[in-house]
């Protein structure tokens, strides 16, 4: 699967289907998944990552959330069973992907939380708690500093992004980066090769 075409507006793969299961937060989850959608055939190892050593929302959180390059779902299904009193906007440009979120939401209860859309039909207006992303580094730098330069303004002035970047795909060299863009940038996590970054803005000085 090369990148192209998992980030085609439209893909041309045939669609063949399948299953994958997982576990999160002591919950089982069984996603549709299919051809022309990233990590179709299991749950990424850098999502697994990111989902077991980020701060999950919960009960108490609030607002909306972001996923950003949903994918088939897996984060957005995961986020919006955690955290039933959020919505949850789940964005991506293949638009296969956007239809099998949308059935594994559904299929799980969650549809009348969860959002789904490209890029760009989100609201002008929203604003969120939490960003969570596994983003595309296959794009390229430019491009993935353009992703984060679009989306992270969008955070809440007390909000969070959570993401997770393969060391050997930019995964430090993207932390320096925010760090010079003037986030706050933690790494609070590195497994199997992938790193685990919390984000938000910088305090202000009185």
């Amino acid at each position: 699967m090369t990148a192209e075409h998992y980030f085609s507006t439209d893909p041309d793969a045939p669609m063949r289907r399948g299953e994958i299961e997982f576990s999160v937060a002591g919950r089982d989850y069984r996603l549709a998944v299919a051809s022309g959608v990233f990590s179709a055939g299991r749950l990424d190892p850098g999502t697994a990552v990111l989902l077991r050593k980020a701060e999950l929302p919960t009960a108490g959180t609030a607002g909306a959330l972001l996923d950003l390059g949903c994918g088939y779902g897996p984060i957005t299904c995961v986020l919006a069973t955690e955290a039933p009193g959020t919505i949850v906007y789940a964005i991506d440009v293949n638009s296969r992907a956007r239809d099998l979120t949308v059935e594994n939401a559904t299929a799980l209860g969650l549809a009348g939380r969860v959002r789904v859309s490209a890029p760009d039909d989100v609201p002008d207006d929203v604003t969120f708690t939490e960003i969570w992303s596994n983003p595309p580094t296959h794009v390229g730098k430019a491009e993935l500093h353009a992703l984060m330069e679009r989306w992270l303004p969008w955070l809440a002035p007390d909000g969070v992004a959570w993401l997770v970047i393969n060391r050997n795909l930019g995964g430090d060299s993207l932390h320096t980066w925010l760090a010079g863009k003037g986030w706050q940038v933690e790494r609070v996590a590195s497994q199997k090769g992938f790193r685990v970054l919390r984000v938000h803005r910088k305090p202000a000085v009185a």
